[in-house]
């Protein structure tokens, strides 16, 4: 399943690539780009297990990507990872479906995890551009009950989340969408 979850960027690489050309609005047009409001998220649903990958700037979750020194950074950050450790809270599931959560995994440099280092070597801008990495695993009783899913709590646990740019693979096959808090469901 892992290896199909990190397949899925691959596989959407056209859908990506037109995206890109498509957001001329916007400096950093490609889903790579560090830019802040928006986050990305990877979806696969095969067969009972569901696979979700969240990536975000520290920005639209904390409200800031420096490293916590004082009390109150530092009572944020604990605070968005409790919230981040309640997947089944952020992310609408069908109760019929029957998902419960089987793994989770989050990083962040804001967590105290080490930052990675730039090609050059040099970390200095990942502590200005901070990310938020969460990849959670569910395992559903019955799946073809997971009809759509909704991003709705998520924006409204994070406001500064504009919009999520989400890849998708599952029973219709694999696609590539823009959620927002107006438009917050996507269709499996």
């Amino acid at each position: 399943m892992r290896r199909l979850l990190l397949a899925l960027p691959i596989a959407l690489l056209p859908l990506t690539v037109a995206l890109a050309h498509d957001d001329h609005d916007h400096e950093h047009g490609s889903l790579g780009a560090h830019e802040h409001g928006v986050a990305r998220l990877n979806a696969v649903l095969d067969g009972q297990t569901l696979e979700l990958e969240l990536q975000s700037p520290a920005m639209n979750l904390i409200g800031f990507e420096h490293a916590a020194s004082s009390d109150a950074d530092k009572a944020k950050v604990a605070a968005v990872r409790k919230q981040l450790e309640q997947p089944l809270s952020l992310f609408g599931l069908a109760k019929a479906a029957g998902c419960t959560e089987t793994d989770r995994k989050l990083e962040s440099p804001l967590f105290g995890d080490a930052p990675a280092k730039d090609d050059d070597g040099d970390d200095e801008h990942d502590h200005d551009h901070s990310e938020i990495h969460a990849h959670y695993q569910f395992t559903c009783t019955a799946p073809e009950k997971l009809a759509q899913l909704d991003l709705k709590p998520l924006f409204t646990a994070f406001p500064a989340t504009q919009k999520i740019q989400l890849q998708l693979i599952g029973p219709s096959g694999q696609q590539g969408i823009e959620a927002t808090a107006a438009k917050p469901s996507v269709k499996f």
